[in-house]
């Protein structure tokens, strides 16, 4: 996905992939499932990935493959969005960004092969090159390990505790076939590549028509007179919510929005923030919108099942406007949450 984006929007759609094209190796842009860490280094460690509301472990939501043109340390960059899935939080987030130049400790110089790998088991990858130990649950930072087989790694008491339930209390004598046999422990949410299309342009007439339509549907056989009175005193909310569902009424399965330095695409004229909401990088740079996660993607979720523990409007990713590069380590950045009950 091109980063630099003067245009049309580019859109996201989730679509079912072998396990193998969603691995870190082939810079993939998902949903769910472990993260795919881009460097495999200076992961973010358990205090970073806590839930800002309730402390506990948060739950990997997506990422995106984001490169930027022109930019040598930036020829592999990613953002990775958390989420919490404790009801209470209603969608604690964090959002972080990691960025490589092609010439690195961890990939090829050349491009991956888009053949599948003569081996292309299920086994979950739980050892990064660097040396570092995943999380049996989470996929996450694993600086906790089991104290009897010495093999198992945890990034928090409370998934150790999970895992030991759910069968490492049986499978811990056999240390020689751990990734082989990590069970589901409902704790991750479906896994499905991201796939980008480029937004076809509705032209503004075209909106206004719609505008119009809509009103008129809704009055049957009303005079002009009153046609004109309701669109004098239509709210500024009633013309945004209308605005977001015809901008998505083409391509109404799109569950992302990316186009670094556009404007955000509002479901509500409610709790849009200014720009002294968005706070500056620690570099000192100001932060822009990159890409914004649609209320589409719970379709995906399994959300019968998460009630109020995950729900939004609109998810919008601020990042650096420079993409800073501060060490070999993830930068956590923005994100804002906009409620979709803020809509009409």
């Amino acid at each position: 996905m091109a980063s630099e984006s003067a245009g049309p929007a580019e859109l996201g759609f989730v679509e079912a992939a072998p396990s193998w094209r969603l691995r870190s190796e082939q810079f993939p842009s998902k949903v769910g499932g472990r993260p795919a860490w881009l460097s495999a280094a200076g992961l973010p460690g358990p205090p970073e990935l806590a839930c800002p509301l309730c402390g506990r472990p948060m739950a990997f939501l997506l990422q995106v493959y984001a490169p930027l043109p022109g930019r040598a340390d930036a020829f592999h960059r990613c953002l990775f969005l958390f989420c919490c899935r404790t009801p209470p939080c209603c969608c604690g987030l964090r959002v972080f960004r990691n960025q490589l130049p092609r010439q690195n400790d961890f990939y090829s110089y050349e491009p991956p092969s888009e053949d599948p790998p003569s081996e292309t088991g299920e086994s979950v990858y739980l050892h990064l090159k660097s040396g570092a130990h995943l999380c049996r649950v989470c996929g996450c930072s694993g600086p906790k390990r089991c104290s009897r087989c010495h093999k198992a790694h945890y990034c928090s008491k409370e998934h150790q505790s999970l895992d030991w339930r759910l069968g490492h209390k049986q499978a811990c004598a056999q240390t020689d076939n751990l990734d082989n046999i990590v069970p589901d422990h409902n704790f991750l949410f479906p896994e499905f590549e991201i796939v980008i299309e480029t937004e076809d342009e509705i032209m503004p007439e075209v909106v206004e028509r719609d505008d119009e339509s809509e009103i008129i549907g809704t009055m049957g056989e009303a005079h002009e007179e009153e046609l004109e009175s309701m669109a004098k005193h239509e709210s500024k909310e009633d013309r945004i919510f209308r605005k977001f569902k015809t901008k998505i009424s083409l391509e109404p399965e799109q569950i992302l929005r990316y186009g670094r330095g556009i404007a955000p695409l509002w479901i509500s004229g409610e709790n849009t923030p200014k720009e002294k909401d968005i706070p500056d990088c620690p570099c000192g740079a100001k932060r822009l919108f990159e890409f914004q996660v649609m209320p589409q993607l719970l379709n995906y979720l399994k959300a019968d099942r998460l009630g109020r523990s995950v729900d939004w409007g609109v998810l919008a990713i601020f990042t650096c406007a420079e993409s800073c590069k501060l060490g070999i380590g993830y930068t956590e950045e923005f994100v804002w949450k906009q409620d979709i009950t803020d809509a009409a």
